[in-house]
């Protein structure tokens, strides 16, 4: 499942294009409805991803590029994809001596595969800005 943290980070891009990056951390937080610890923690995951920099301060937050040109694939692949980029895993303990078992991480490696890829294509399509432009439109 993919955790609160992927729509989390599209708030907080949003917010920072929204207030021209004149906003702290704690204001995001409000909005958000959380602790900033929280903010300051998906924020740092997307600094490390090249999305925003961060300096302590009300200017201090500013995006990399355009949120035109920052897709939702990019923001899951920041927050959410896993160290080795899976995304779903197959057990491995399984017995060997069951028809099931011996052969359960073959059948089901390579749809899951696909699932994955078809997601993160499905994410590349949309940016930031396409989520902030209905935000901002719906008022």
């Amino acid at each position: 499942m993919i955790s609160s943290k992927f729509s989390v980070a599209i708030h907080i891009l949003s917010l920072i294009d929204v207030h021209d990056g004149k906003i702290t951390s704690e204001r995001i937080a409000g909005s958000v409805n959380t602790n900033a610890v929280v903010i300051r923690r998906i924020m740092s995951l997307l600094s490390k991803a090249g999305l925003i920099e961060s300096r302590p301060g009300v200017t201090g937050i500013k995006l990399v590029r355009p949120l035109s040109e920052i897709t939702l694939y990019d923001v899951y692949h920041a927050v959410e994809l896993p160290e080795n980029n899976v995304l779903f895993t197959v057990h491995q303990n399984t017995n060997v001596k069951c028809l099931v078992g011996r052969n359960i991480q073959h059948a089901l490696t390579q749809p899951l595969l696909d699932a994955q890829r078809e997601l993160e294509q499905s994410l590349a399509k949309t940016s930031v800005a396409d989520i902030t432009g209905t935000i901002v439109s719906q008022g």
